[in-house]
Parts: C-alpha cells; structure tokens; sequence
C-alpha cells in the first residue's frame, strides 16, 4: 500500500483521520516509535507543577439539592416532595449542609480539602443543555459557535511553557471536550487505558499494518511549509508525537496502586486512571472528565441519590489515594455543571432546567472556604436561582492562580478573581 500517494486524501479531511486513529489510537499499532518520537516522550515533566482536574456533572445538576439552605422555610415550601430533611442533611455550618449523599465530601470538608463557590452562572442563561454546555467550554457566551474552548486558547497562549509536556488530557469522554480544542495545541483523548501501548496490541493486522504504513509516511515526510498539506501534515506529525509521549508514561503508570480501594463506579474509575498517572508523572497540567445523567426531569430522588453517592465516593477515594501519594497539594478538582435547576420542582416528581448552581474545588493546596452567598429563593429569574459569580472569574482564578497561565487570551477579557488562598 503507497501511503504517501495517499497523503492528499488523508489531509483532505484530518478531522476524519484522528476520528478513525485518533490522537491516542495510533498507539495500539505495535511499532517501534521513530526518533523523534522517542526523543520527544522523555521530554521534560514539571515534576512539581500544579495539576487541574475538570469534572464536568452532564445534564444539570440540582445544586439546590446539593448544597441546601437548610434555613430558608422557601426550600421546604417549594419542594414539598423532593426537600431533603432538615435532620437529615449533612450540616457544613448554621446555614447550609450538603445532601446525605455526599458522605465523601463531607469528610472532604472535614479534613480542610473542600471549596464551595455559590451563585455560579452567566448573564442572560440559556436553558438549552447543548448551548449552555458550548458556552461553559468556550466562555464565550455572546458567540453561538466557536471553533476553540477556553483551555484550549490558554494552552496555546501558554505554549511556550509547554513544550516537550503533554499539557492536557480528556479521559472517557468521547470526542475531544470543546474546551480543550485548541488551534496550536494537540490534546488526546483516551477511551479506555488497555488500548494504548507502544508495542504488542490485538487488532486486525491489516488494520494494524496500514496504520503504521500511514505514520511512517508521515514521520518520513518533510513539507516546505508553502501550502496548506504541509501545515496538516504537521499538525499530525505533532498529534502523533504527544500521543508516543502520552503512551510511553501510561504504560510508567501501571505500578500505581491506591493504598485503599476505589468505589466500582465509573467516575472511580477514571479517577483511579488519573490519581495513576499523576502519581507516574505521565505529564498533562490538565485532566478533564465526565458525569453523566443529572438530567433530573422526573423522579428525581432516587437519581440523584445514586449519582451524589457516586460523586462523592468517587473524590473522597481520589484525594484518599493522592494523600497517601503526598500528591494531593498540586492538584485541585474543580466541578462544573451546564446550569442549576428550577427552584420549585415539577409536577413529575423532578426539577426542570435552571440557572446559576455552586461548584465545588477540592484541592490540599488551598485554604478551605466558602465564596459568597447563597442566592435568594424569594428574588428569581423566570424562577431561577440568579447568579452572582460569572463562571469565568472562577476560571481566571483556576488559570491564574492555579496553573500560572495567562487568563485574558483564554476568556477574551479580564475578569476579577477569587481568592484561592
């Protein structure tokens, strides 16, 4: 097979390229890394940078439920069904507790390790979750479409600091989060961690051999930078060496184990992935992950029951197991969610789409606090929670104070700061 004479096709649609190899499939293909590539893997780490981990709570989640103003008589009027007891709740201090689910992070609270940010949202807030989602990844809620997300702008603003790093990392998440699009940047995206080595690996052979007929023709090729296919050419050049990089710490990773168990959840999973390659210094500056299923419409109690509890086991277990690494300093979880839900519940037993919610950063390198008030249930919009922190001043804070990246270039605009401490 001539893969060269096929570069023209292949650069004709890259997207459709790293969709099929993927910036991390190429590492299943069993060959032997170029120079280069392997030059470029025992690139220099940042043994005792900061590390920021992004979970994203999918659907909507009920923050009114997560975080209760067990003193407002408002919460018990308007969610008759759905309340949580006042005895019941996980008291945090004289106005607000958390949700019974949340035994994790309570003890997260208790040791010191959890931030509560209140009264998170955006101006004029869109209810729609695939508007609301793109305007959380872009920051930029005035555009309906972006081609870039916020990290991914800070990463390419930041890249002169980066190189020989792979700055971030998206685990099971589908196709590349939004915010970690970037125009100078490659990130992978990893679907499962026993698919990704340097050598070995099942597979088609056939499959396998043009794979690696492809990458050689690319390692091989030199452009003359005058066109458009030897910008692409380098593009996929470079995905391809962060990828090498990437799969050479992951298989370092494998002689972590947590002194303690994880919960056998999804999100522990990949918590217990992320808490591996920290410890292995496989080398992102950002981690970015998923929890699905907030989407709360109808009997939500039993729902959102099953997904706190899986949250907070899930993190509990995460900082139990970076502690025992002396790791949990350098990194800070932060959560995110598209918007909040209505303050009254519905009529089936469930809250439909809202506004402003809280989201929570848990870290051993910050002072533990809680930032603002919780906002009013008698004072709504359109029977919304208003918020009173834009999300990208938590941003700002995050790359700022956190990571050590310019903010301005990434949220186009300055933005005032929290105190992380």
């Amino acid at each position: 097979m001539n893969t060269t004479s096929n570069l023209p096709a292949i650069l004709a649609s890259r997207r459709r390229f790293l969709g099929q190899a993927g910036a991390m499939g190429i590492l299943a293909l069993g060959a032997q890394a170029p120079g280069f590539w392997a030059r470029a893997a025992q690139g220099a780490v940042n043994r005792d940078g900061r590390i920021l981990v992004l979970l994203q709570l999918a659907g909507g989640n009920d923050g009114l439920n997560t975080v209760i103003p067990h003193t407002r008589d408002e919460y018990y009027r308007l969610r008759p069904s759905l309340a949580v007891p006042k005895g019941a709740a996980l008291k945090l201090n004289d106005e607000l507790s958390l949700n019974p689910q949340l035994v994790g992070l309570k003890e997260l609270h208790d040791q010191g390790l959890l931030s509560i940010i209140q009264g998170v949202g955006y101006p004029a807030p869109n209810r729609s979750h695939f508007r609301s989602m793109d305007i959380w990844h872009s920051a930029v809620p005035t555009k309906e479409h972006t081609r870039d997300g916020w990290l991914g702008r800070a990463m390419d603003a930041a890249a002169n600091s980066l190189v020989g790093q792979v700055p971030a990392l998206a685990l099971e998440t589908g196709p590349l989060p939004l915010a970690l699009v970037a125009g100078r940047t490659s990130v992978p995206t990893i679907q499962g961690v026993q698919d990704y080595r340097l050598s070995g690996g099942a597979g088609d052979a056939l499959e396998q051999q043009r794979k690696r007929s492809l990458i050689g023709s690319l390692a091989n090729h030199r452009g003359t930078g005058a066109n458009d296919a030897d910008d692409d050419l380098a593009f996929l050049r470079r995905t391809a060496t962060t990828a090498i990089a990437t799969a050479k710490r992951i298989e370092a990773s494998a002689s972590h184990k947590p002194t303690k168990p994880y919960p056998a959840t999804g999100l522990g999973r990949r918590l217990e992935t992320i808490a591996r390659f920290i410890a292995a210094d496989v080398g992102p500056q950002v981690y970015f992950v998923s929890l699905d299923g907030f989407d709360t419409h109808s009997d939500q109690a039993q729902a959102h029951n099953a997904l706190l509890t899986e949250l907070g086991g899930a993190t509990r277990a995460f900082f139990r197991d970076l502690e025992a690494s002396g790791l949990a300093k350098r990194v800070l979880l932060a959560t995110f969610s598209e918007f909040g839900r209505r303050v009254k519940e519905n009529g089936s037993l469930g809250t439909d789409h809202g506004a402003a919610s809280q989201m929570f950063l848990m870290s051993g390198g910050i002072a533990p606090t809680i930032h603002g008030s919780h906002p009013s249930l008698t004072d709504l919009d359109e029977g919304d929670l208003k918020h009173h922190t834009d999300f990208r001043q938590v941003y700002a804070t995050l790359l700022e104070q956190w990571l050590g990246w310019p903010s301005e270039p990434a949220l186009l605009g300055r933005f005032k700061q929290l105190k992380l401490g």
